[in-house]
């Protein structure tokens, strides 16, 4: 028999030994998730300079300038800036009006952002949507009338384009 004494001491080093094992779980927990932090943050970065740099060489090929455009957005140039920058993220309803100002599809900036998945596109959808002579309305019309015809052959299944959806929400 063990006398009461060793035997709280061994039941101590048990507990003391089990306390290192949970600290050094903890830790590498607490390592695991800021790795994991750090993977998401690039990952949002990387997006944010990939819709920033898309949108400033939108803007350069549309020859307007940072200032017209921050104006027709209803943004300040400041936030424009750090936007095409990549150092901040802009919602859907500013990514829309940036769309308007450069006669671009809203569609693709919500593809590159993140916010939509990008949906296989034809020859002439991408056309239409490249097209800077035509408004956006007369594009989603033009659209609009393409996909009703394809619906009409049995090309293309019965459901609403996801501009629309995207309008709608």
């Amino acid at each position: 028999m063990t006398e009461p004494g060793k035997a709280s001491k061994l039941s101590q080093q048990k507990v003391e030994k089990a306390g290192e094992r949970v600290g050094q779980a903890v830790e590498q927990v607490g390592q695991v998730v800021e790795q994991a932090g750090q993977v998401v943050g690039d990952i949002g970065r990387d997006i944010s300079r990939d819709i920033g740099g898309y949108i400033r060489a939108q803007r350069e090929h549309a020859q307007v300038s940072m200032r017209e455009l921050a104006r027709t957005a209803g943004v300040s140039n400041p936030y424009l800036s750090q936007i095409e920058r990549g150092l901040r993220k802009p919602s859907a309803e500013i990514l829309q009006q940036i769309a308007k100002g450069l006669r671009i599809s809203a569609e693709a900036l919500y593809v590159r952002a993140g916010i939509l998945d990008e949906k296989p596109a034809s020859a002439v959808t991408d056309a239409v949507l490249a097209d800077p002579s035509l408004t956006e309305r007369q594009k989603q019309v033009l659209l609009d009338v393409y996909q009703s015809f394809r619906r009409e052959n049995g090309d293309v299944p019965s459901t609403p384009t996801t501009e629309q959806h995207a309008t709608e929400e």
